[in-house]
């Protein structure tokens, strides 16, 4: 990052404080309706799309933190801390791309073993 203030940074803080304080519906109406987003599970297309991904987990989180957003412009970087009912203090963090005001592009980068370890149990 170039700098530490800016539009992508605003718009960033405001997204991710939404959705880990548990308002997935705040949080979405930052993201565009075209939104592409590259996640551990896949890519994703569109704002039913991102929808389908953000929501539930949100809908599963005890607790979420943010850590730092750091950002410029037209990007910026969201470092979290989530509890979940199967793993405590999962860090991840998200790259984002903003055009026109809202979030265009997503990479979400998280450690996805202990979901899958769940799901095996």
């Amino acid at each position: 990052m170039t700098a530490t203030t800016g539009a992508a940074q605003t718009i960033a803080d405001e997204y991710v404080r939404a959705w880990t304080s548990g308002d997935a519906e705040k949080a979405l109406s930052f993201v565009a309706d075209d939104v592409v987003c590259e996640a551990p599970s896949g890519r994703i297309e569109g704002i039913e799309g991102y929808r389908q991904f953000l929501a539930p987990f949100v809908g599963r989180m005890l607790k979420g933190e943010v850590v730092d957003v750091l950002g410029h412009d037209t990007r910026a970087v969201t470092v979290y801390a989530v509890d979940l009912p199967f793993v405590r203090n999962l860090h991840g963090t998200e790259y984002l791309t903003v055009a026109d005001g809202k979030i265009s592009h997503v990479i979400s980068v998280f450690d996805m073993s202990p979901m899958l370890r769940a799901a095996q149990s």
